[in-house]
């Protein structure tokens, strides 16, 4: 049975490829984006040493738990042999036979399969746009020139993704690449424009109008060849023809343009009249293939949400407005924090979002909820229910503990955004923090949290009390799966408040909240939260028809 058309704006946790068959329908997307997790800071040799290598799992990051040539990537190779399309397959044993079993190959087995289905997905007049870096992209262009068509492909893209930096072994890596496909030749497109730079309008525009103080420059008011029509008459004296031209308008046409003062006549006798182009009605200099005018996210960049592949909202902006019109459906299959859906929001289209932890999603509702407080969306694959929150904390404890931690809003310790493996040392038992501003001072206090998902007893909030006082906390907060003892319930209580002098308020020092509360909303009793994952920046969400006149603007 063919999934139901997506009607509202949803994240989705979970595999993508499970997602994409599951729910959604082909031909539904007019856009997709995607940024696959991989790491282009690890040696480039080692993704292909085989599997039985002694070093490469301390040394593949990026691809841990998803991209190694095992079982579920035979299994995906053994899919796309038997089910894709002759063209597909022939392309997939060609690889394998010459690049061999490693985490290269197992990573173009997951992404064939994907882009299989990304295909399948996207509208005729779609396109797709596919991030990605130099290690792998001239790999990721035969698999799409497979799958789409050689004839489809549009573009490579380059972005100066970083500043220049120093390498005496070789050429300094600073870009990133996207390629660009459409489905069919009739495809969506407007052409975005950036501003001129000071050098081309000193260059071309160096004339300034004395009465107004306009930059314009002049442009030919004649073609070639003769024409016998108004074009092809003489004009103020001047007969086109006898030098084998044609004016480029009507005579009559001329007269309305001498008469808004748009032709410039030489100073000189026998000169030929031109048209003066001004430079404020110019849209600017259509978008190239060469990205330099959007800079990477400092680290001090408001946009910063501490997410390590987070690429600037402007960057998708620009595919956005460039590949789609307003109402459209933009898909992130890899979303990571979000940023091409909180592009798609800010500019009037629908979207779909896709990642595969917890954590990412978390991370996309905060962002979403800060920057469109009016925005509403579907989250699907989260546990609603105590029997899907066992079920979780039983697959995957480090998925449970992140997607408790997003219950209360709480920033995990330990681990990173981007990776399905869990906290690396010791995290002094807390897995998790809220941070918020409480004095004068605009000091940041915080929260402790922490998450158990099996048997619980009073020796944990004593040990939960002891890190609060050791780390001068102002509050901690026990999440629990299991119901509370009341053992629990009085060592919480026994360990007195916090006073808030922001507020004027009191506060339980030691909260215990269990998931079944969480679910029906509860919440961390606390000042009001400040600086979890460092606040989106709220921007205002424009409506279809405001977002196109910015665009044209």
């Amino acid at each position: 049975m063919s999934p139901k058309p997506i009607t509202e704006n949803t994240l989705f946790y979970g595999d993508n490829l499970e997602v994409l068959r599951e729910y959604i329908p082909g031909a539904s997307v007019d856009l997709i984006y995607l940024d696959p997790p991989f790491n282009s800071n690890r040696n480039y040799n080692v993704l292909f040493k085989d599997e039985r290598g002694t070093d490469s799992e301390a040394q593949i990051v990026a691809f841990e738990d998803t991209w190694h040539w095992n079982e579920a990537a035979q299994r995906t190779y053994d899919e796309l042999r038997k089910q894709a399309p002759d063209h597909v397959t022939r392309m997939i044993e060609a690889l394998h036979d010459f690049i061999g079993t490693n985490q290269m190959m197992a990573y173009l087995v997951m992404m064939a399969a994907r882009l299989f289905e990304l295909h399948r997905v996207l509208k005729s007049t779609g396109s797709l746009y596919l991030h990605c870096d130099p290690t792998a992209s001239h790999y990721l262009k035969i698999v799409l020139d497979t799958i789409f068509g050689p004839d489809q492909f549009r573009n490579e893209i380059i972005w100066k993704r970083t500043s220049a930096r120093s390498d005496s072994h070789k050429w300094n890596h600073i870009h990133d690449t996207l390629l660009f496909y459409s489905k069919s030749e009739r495809f969506t497109w407007n052409t975005q424009y950036t501003s001129y730079d000071k050098e081309y309008t000193d260059s071309f525009y160096r004339n300034i109008e004395k009465e107004t103080g306009r930059r314009f420059t002049l442009s030919d008011l004649m073609a070639s060849g003769t024409r016998n029509g108004s074009s092809g008459k003489s004009w103020r004296g001047i007969d086109p023809n006898t030098r084998g031209n044609h004016w480029k308008y009507t005579v009559e046409t001329l007269e309305e343009l001498d008469k808004e003062g748009r032709i410039y006549w030489p100073e000189k006798d026998g000169g030929v009249p031109r048209y003066k182009r001004y430079l404020d009605e110019m849209p600017g200099m259509a978008i190239q293939s060469i990205i330099i005018d959007i800079p990477p996210l400092s680290a001090h960049s408001r946009e910063k949400l501490g997410y390590p592949t987070q690429k600037p909202l402007a960057l998708l902006e620009r595919i956005i407005q460039a590949s789609s019109i307003p109402g459209d459906v933009i898909l992130d299959p890899f979303c990571g924090c979000g940023t091409a859906v909180a592009a798609a929001q800010k500019l009037g289209r629908k979207w779909i979002g896709i990642d595969i932890t917890h954590l990412s999603i978390a991370l996309q509702k905060y962002r979403l909820q800060e920057m469109f407080p009016e925005s509403t969306f579907k989250v699907v694959g989260e546990p609603r229910d105590i029997g899907a929150a066992k079920q979780l904390a039983q697959d995957d404890r480090y998925q449970f503990q992140w997607w408790a931690l997003s219950l209360v809003r709480a920033k995990p310790l330990g681990g990173q955004e981007g990776s399905k493996s869990g906290k690396k040392g010791s995290d002094k038992g807390i897995d998790g923090v809220i941070t918020f501003i409480d004095d004068a001072n605009d000091k940041s206090k915080r929260v402790l949290v922490q998450v158990k998902s099996g048997h619980v007893k009073s020796g944990d909030i004593r040990d939960l009390v002891g890190s609060v006082q050791r780390e001068n906390a102002a509050i901690g907060v026990f999440i629990t799966l299991e119901p509370a003892s009341r053992d629990m319930i009085a060592e919480a209580v026994s360990a007195g408040s916090y006073h808030s002098p922001g507020w004027h308020s009191d506060y339980p020092k030691i909260q215990i909240l269990t998931i079944a509360d969480l679910l029906k909303g509860a919440k961390v009793q606390m000042p009001v939260q400040y600086g979890t994952f460092k606040q989106a920046k709220r921007v205002r969400e424009v409506s279809g028809m405001q977002a196109e006149l910015e665009m044209l603007s």
